[in-house]
């Protein structure tokens, strides 16, 4: 988190640094040409593809087929947005009534463009293993962010990664891209509002605000172009920056999550239709799909999967990026009174756990961590739906290392362990690198499991089948196991309700 204190510490470098300005990408000479790709699970058997460019595009459209030589089917969209300071305009199509499961090919409408290709979602109920990765905290490479001076001459070929990003995680993510199928990133994208952390940045913010997204997104693109990724939000898409009560301060449109918004609100899933042939499952289901608000709250099924994307910034009581919260941002609300927290209920209730057993929800800010920076509100707001409905994996970030706790309710751990126990078991995955670098383990509860700070990690979660779920930690320069575990969860009722 950016600190008045911190920029106070730096202003003194100012009197030996040559001001400069913002490392604006340069605009490709066809301003058609797709930017900052980006894949995601859209519906059952819909994949959507957002994508920006340097011009207002009349009709976006994409191309599409089983092969990568003929893509003989194609999808368009009316909508060309953007949002006052952004150089881009954004885009979102929509791929509909996908083969589950089965490599496809596209090409986004464009003189300067490539075709990619993915694996379209996995029907709900599939039973078929398959791993994903939490990657939180990342945050944008180069004079702008962290940078790694290391073996330059190491390249990629499939995703093409810049050399300057050997060694991250980003380049775990392509060297591994046959070990997941999507990810999921629960907030803290790009660190954007960290700006002000490079001197050349401070008379030119505006622009800085703009590049490191654009950087970022650009970064990203050669993972999120052929994975789906899925987002929700954290601190640092707040606004500006992160000096509590100035958001006043911040540009049109630098301010209230609105670039977050704009790039996310088309691309994000919303609550699937019921799968369940119970009734009341329907009704519960329905009652969230009208309360989901993607890209803040929102669920997908995915295989044996259901998984849960909520907002711990805004909307639910104390809220710490509400208006009047604890970080001084003053953002939100984005839906009604209790609604995020109506749509979890709802949601949650509406899990058949002989289609999908597997309950996975994921967040921003963890109320169980190490070194005593947890969020109560968080976990006053959240914590008892999940063990109500018996949550297997709650997943988060904000502390910069990587943590893992035995299941554990109301601060105590469960005594079943990792065997069938009714508590969530709770990860951070929060050190996959920014330019605040890492924090320290600190302090451990008694449920720690595993706590690491040495480098940058990530974590992958493995669904096994429908009672054993794997989640790795992994060393991201060397691909080095750091930490393994095995969930058993017996999912012998058909709906969880926990007193």
């Amino acid at each position: 988190m950016l600190s008045l204190s911190f920029l106070i510490k730096a202003l003194p470098a100012l009197s030996a640094t040559v001001l400069a300005s913002a490392s604006l990408p340069a605009k490709p000479s066809d301003l058609s040409t797709p930017m900052q790709v980006r894949i995601s699970v859209s519906g059952a058997n819909s994949i959507s593809v957002g994508w920006n460019t340097y011009q207002q595009s009349g009709s976006p459209c994409v191309s599409y087929g089983t092969s990568p030589n003929s893509l003989t089917q194609k999808s368009c969209s009316t909508k060309s947005e953007t949002y006052p300071s952004a150089r881009t305009w954004f885009h979102t199509v929509y791929l509909n009534n996908l083969t589950p499961a089965t490599k496809y090919y596209y090409k986004i409408a464009s003189t300067n463009s490539t075709v990619e290709q993915f694996l379209s979602p996995r029907t709900a109920g599939d039973k078929t293993p398959f791993a994903i990765n939490a990657i939180i905290d990342l945050g944008v490479y180069g004079e702008d962010g962290y940078t790694i001076k290391n073996n330059n001459a190491k390249r990629d070929t499939i995703p093409n990664i810049p050399p300057s990003l050997n060694h991250t995680t980003i380049k775990r993510l392509a060297d591994t891209a046959d070990d997941y199928e999507f990810i999921i990133h629960p907030g803290d994208l790009a660190y954007a509002d960290d700006w002000a952390l490079r001197p050349k940045n401070l008379l030119d913010g505006k622009n800085a605000f703009q590049a490191i997204l654009e950087q970022f997104y650009g970064q990203l693109a050669p993972i999120a172009s052929r994975k789906p990724y899925i987002v929700s939000p954290g601190n640092h898409e707040a606004s500006c920056e992160e000096i509590p009560h100035t958001t006043w301060l911040c540009p049109s449109g630098q301010k209230n999550f609105t670039d977050f918004m704009t790039r996310f609100k088309g691309n994000m899933p919303s609550a699937f239709a019921s799968t369940s042939k119970v009734d009341k499952a329907k009704v519960s289901a329905n009652k969230a799909q009208q309360l989901a608000n993607p890209p803040f709250w929102f669920s997908f099924e995915y295989g044996m999967a259901h998984i849960v994307m909520i907002n711990t910034e805004t909307d639910f009581p104390s809220a710490p990026d509400g208006p009047d919260g604890s970080a001084g941002l003053n953002s939100g609300p984005f839906g009604g009174p209790q609604q995020q927290l109506q749509f979890l209920d709802a949601d949650l209730a509406s899990v058949d756990r002989t289609v999908t057993p597997w309950v996975v929800v994921a967040g921003h800010r963890p109320w169980y961590t190490t070194g005593g920076d947890g969020c109560t509100p968080c976990q006053k707001a959240f914590e008892p739906l999940f063990y109500k409905y018996g949550v297997d994996l709650g997943v988060f970030g904000h502390v910069h290392n990587s943590q893992r706790f035995n299941p554990v309710y109301n601060g105590t751990q469960d005594a079943a362990g990792l065997q069938n126990p009714k508590a969530p078991m709770y990860i951070v995955s929060g050190g996959t690198g920014n330019i605040e670098g890492l924090s320290e383990v600190g302090s451990k509860p008694s449920y720690t499991a595993f706590a690491y700070a040495d480098d940058f990690s990530y974590a992958t979660i493995r669904f096994q089948d429908a009672q054993n779920l794997k989640v790795d930690f992994y060393r991201s320069a060397t691909g080095e196991l750091l930490d393994s575990s095995t969930l058993f969860k017996a999912h012998k009722d058909q709906f969880v309700v926990q007193s």
